[in-house]
């Protein structure tokens, strides 16, 4: 019994030993200045390697620009969207209820085109690049919702969906830089047989050149790109019937044939009125 208790006690004192030896003035195996030896080791160790992240990650952002991404091969082309944000577009023309969560988005999206707000931008040179590259303020060519005119909310609160007739507005995504060739414009196109009237606002689906080009968020902070509104001119015999509908951009070095990107230069999209 004795032994028992002989032994318990080494093993006690050997741990305590371990934490702390009076004997030698170790801590956990090791004297005080072995361990401040080891500390600034790694205060030396680490403090390099902060250091060279520092280093690194200053190089580097020597080589950015604040306003302009270094690197945008794979936005060299825009993409088209719609409005409003819908790709399968279904309503009774005869129930508000059906269609009011497409006018006001539409509503919504045209609050920045508000005359009153567009009045305070520059009226610009049609048919000519807005070039303000040297200028440290860049200011905002001037696209007014009233050159929508049928489409633009004003005169018909619903857009044209009261009446079955739709208007769908069409706009290209933001490339900073991106100035566009030729005389681009959008076309759009039923996918069947017979074609489908359709009125353009402004006159022919025109993006003029005025509105390029972008010089990024930062930079051109209360910019507006235009767009197009396709006023869908529906006949009795359109009605109850899906129809698929493809725009593109045309008249320009833009592609809008890439099988890979269903959106590059294009936009296709579903109607359904009913009667």
């Amino acid at each position: 019994m004795a032994n028992k208790e002989e032994k318990a006690d080494e093993k006690q004192s050997s741990w305590k030993d371990f934490i702390y030896n009076p004997r030698t003035g170790e801590f956990i195996g090791r004297t005080a200045s072995s361990w401040a030896l080891i500390f600034l080791f790694y205060l030396v160790f680490y403090g390099f390697l902060a250091g060279m992240f520092s280093l690194t990650m200053w190089v580097m952002l020597q080589t950015l620009d604040d306003h302009t991404p270094r690197y945008r091969d794979r936005v060299a082309n825009p993409g088209l969207m719609i409005r409003p944000k819908y790709l399968d577009i279904g309503f009774n023309r005869s129930i508000p209820q059906q269609y009011n969560k497409y006018v006001q988005h539409l509503e919504s999206f045209l609050q920045f085109y508000n005359d009153s707000i567009q009045d305070a931008n520059k009226q610009c040179t049609e048919g000519e690049y807005f070039e303000q590259d040297k200028a440290e303020e860049k200011q905002v060519c001037q696209f007014k919702r009233s050159v929508l005119r049928q489409c633009s909310g004003l005169a018909d609160s619903t857009f044209g969906y009261s009446e079955g007739q739709p208007c769908i507005l069409v706009k290209m995504n933001r490339v900073i830089g991106l100035r566009p060739r030729g005389d681009p414009h959008i076309n759009c196109a039923a996918k069947r047989e017979t074609p489908l009237q359709m009125q353009y606002f402004p006159t022919e689906g025109t993006l003029d050149k005025s509105y390029f080009p972008y010089y990024g968020k930062t930079l051109h902070a209360n910019y507006v790109q235009p767009v197009v509104a396709v006023k869908l001119l529906l006949a009795e015999e359109d009605y109850n019937t899906e129809l698929v509908i493809e725009c593109k951009v045309e008249g320009t070095d833009l592609l809008n044939n890439d099988e890979r990107d269903k959106f590059l230069g294009r936009v296709t999209f579903r109607v359904k009125v009913l009667k």
